[in-house]
């Protein structure tokens, strides 16, 4: 059996992608479906704040969101803004509190850096150069990204191996800021610590976790609550992209790092 035959598992419709350094070595199910990415909307928001960062159009230290907060705070969940309003839980830097509205506000002060609509920015500075031609943007840079799963990969791809960044601000994006603060994973509870890069998650040693078990600290990628998710592994050199037609739920929990275990074993 491949890899991907534990997809069979989960009980409704779902499709995955395995990319190697060479590119892609393995697929199963409908991966031209258009699916809603939901929160994977956030690594495609880091990339385009990272690429106004190479550009020198922004800083991660700029001041940004809510007093004392910067850019970087709002990419990595760390400026105390509310799930999804500009209400302030704690003064930034003191709690990796998970932000769908922090995340837009650093969208929106790219947007005003870059003198452009955000969604026009990432269309002309990462879905047209990486060719993501059913990549479909509806707003909200933190949840409103819809696509085909060959353009979720062609994303992931971007993230292993960049072409449009350089070392240096790759690293600053899928790297961990704010190493040492708390907080709660939605659908995984508190994590101690809970590691964040620029609009991406990062494994580190967190327990109960959606990746491979097998896999490495330095792990990064994302989930939605939608059900499509991608996890890039630096040191296994291999990326998994994922997408199902029900919200995540158990079934996500429980077989996404058996099938994450499955690839590593399988392709490694």
């Amino acid at each position: 059996m491949s890899a991907l035959g534990l997809l069979d598992e989960f009980g409704f419709e779902a499709a995955a992608i395995v990319l190697g350094p060479e590119g892609e070595r393995e697929r199963r199910g409908d991966v031209e479906r258009i699916r809603p990415w939901r929160s994977v909307t956030k690594s495609l928001t880091g990339l385009g704040a990272a690429l106004a960062l190479q550009e020198g159009r922004v800083s991660l230290d700029d001041e940004a969101g809510p007093p004392g907060a910067t850019l970087r705070h709002l990419l990595a969940h760390a400026s105390g803004c509310f799930y999804e309003s500009d209400a302030t839980l704690q003064a930034p830097g003191l709690r990796r509190h998970y932000s769908n509205y922090g995340i837009d506000e650093a969208a929106r002060h790219v947007e005003r850096a870059v003198g452009r609509d955000f969604g026009d920015w990432v269309q002309e500075r990462i879905a047209d150069p990486l060719g993501m031609t059913g990549l479909e943007w509806e707003g909200s840079a933190s949840v409103g990204a819809s696509g085909a799963l060959v353009d979720l990969a062609l994303l992931a791809a971007e993230l292993q191996h960049p072409t449009l960044l350089d070392q240096e601000v790759h690293a600053q994006l899928v790297g961990v800021h704010f190493p040492e603060l708390v907080g709660i994973m939605p659908g995984f509870g508190k994590q101690d610590p809970n590691p964040f890069g620029l609009g991406i998650e990062v494994r580190g040693t967190k327990s109960p976790h959606w990746t491979a078990t097998t896999g490495s600290e330095r792990t990064y990628g994302h989930f939605g609550m939608r059900g499509t998710a991608f996890w890039i592994d630096p040191e296994a050199d291999l990326a998994l992209v994922v997408g199902t037609s029900h919200d995540f739920c158990e079934a996500h929990r429980e077989i996404m790092p058996r099938l994450g275990d499955a690839v590593l074993a399988a392709h490694r």
